[in-house]
């Protein structure tokens, strides 16, 4: 089936495995409040208030409104090379800046990426110490997506921050779902951003905004990240449609992520005992996890399409690259994931199988 038609087969499902399900552009609208207050290019209404309650809640002095991740990481990226007339910048070798972003790091700011560790594993202090250059900065990306969601050992997150230091280089965090790491440090997401010097957060990942993010850390850095949201065409006349759903959906879905995180683990406990699938890492660290199966790719979209099809419920049309004979996909557990219980889903999952 084309992906045309894939959507409007998910469209028709009355049901989600993933995430908050299908957000329809009508819903998304309706959540904005009617007394919301506008801005004038970024400044004022209700893009002020989110960007004053995103710096709050991370324990930074500032933070800036920026449309998409792609934008404000490069500009990080570049104010911390500038600032310490370096240009190398440090990060895992599936990082999102380096494998999703066209390299705009090295085509629009002439910053050298330092890929360093196994692209299979979560970096660690001794690949670092193989870097021998001065880097400008290192990027940690809390959690990894594409590890299944894991993350690094307190311990062990607190040292590749030293590391930096002690090398004259920025922290830069991607914390696209930084909003999840909470419940799995058991901290709050002020105690994880705190050893950073600049911190990306996303709206659309995880909480389920209309699209944007936030970049937080000292004022005249965020002083600097406006000039240069500037230059990267990202102030428009008018930014509050973003800011209001963003700030609707931050308020609805940040004193959800603990039952994210107890679903998952209930989930992934379920789904160990289904015969040919696997759950990555096992146990989920955050409210997110990968699942491998035994079957391949072919069947596996088949199988999920008579799913959707039969019984209106939505699982996966497309699965990652895999070892041979396996398919594996992503579960991000949401709104509508709250919905089914742990039995259900590997019921479900099993399926997939058969």
């Amino acid at each position: 089936m084309p992906a045309d038609d894939d959507e409007a087969l998910r469209r028709s499902c009355t049901r989600s495995l993933h995430g908050h399900g299908l957000q329809r552009p009508g819903e998304l609208l309706a959540a904005i409040p009617a007394d919301t207050e506008g801005d004038r290019y970024g400044e004022g209404g209700v893009v002020q208030e989110l960007e004053s309650e995103v710096a709050r809640l991370l324990g930074k002095p500032a933070s800036v409104f920026l449309p998409s991740g792609t934008m404000a990481q490069q500009i990080a990226l570049r104010i911390h090379a500038d600032r310490r007339r370096r240009r190398a910048v440090v990060f895992h070798p599936a990082c999102h800046i380096d494998r999703h972003e066209g390299r705009g790091y090295e085509r629009l700011h002439q910053l050298v990426g330092r890929p360093t560790g196994d692209e299979h594993r979560l970096l660690g202090l001794d690949d670092l110490r193989e870097v021998a250059e001065p880097p400008a900065a290192l990027v940690l990306e809390l959690p990894q997506r594409d590890l299944g969601g894991s993350l690094p050992s307190w311990e062990d997150l607190q040292a590749q921050v030293a590391w930096a230091r002690e090398r004259g280089a920025a922290a830069h965090l991607d914390g696209a779902r930084l909003w999840e790491c909470g419940p799995a440090y058991d901290r709050p997401v002020r105690e994880v951003a705190e050893p950073f010097d600049t911190v990306y957060v996303s709206f659309y990942k995880k909480l389920g905004g209309l699209s944007g993010c936030c970049l937080a850390g000292p004022e005249d850095t965020m002083a600097e990240v406006r000039e240069w949201r500037r230059r990267h065409g990202g102030t428009l006349f008018a930014l509050w449609p973003y800011a209001a759903s963003d700030l609707a959906a931050l308020r609805a879905r940040l004193p959800r992520m603990g039952a994210y995180h107890a679903h998952a683990l209930a989930i992934a406990a379920a789904l160990r005992e289904v015969p040919g699938v696997r759950v990555l890492p096992d146990p989920p660290q955050t409210s997110m996890m990968h699942i491998r199966l035994r079957t391949d790719a072919d069947r596996m979209r088949a199988a999920a399409l008579r799913l959707a099809r039969d019984e209106g419920i939505w699982t996966w049309a497309r699965s990652w690259p895999s070892p041979p004979g396996s398919a594996e996909v992503e579960l991000d557990v949401g709104d509508a994931t709250l919905g089914i219980e742990p039995e259900e889903m590997a019921d479900v999952v099993g399926r997939l199988l058969r």
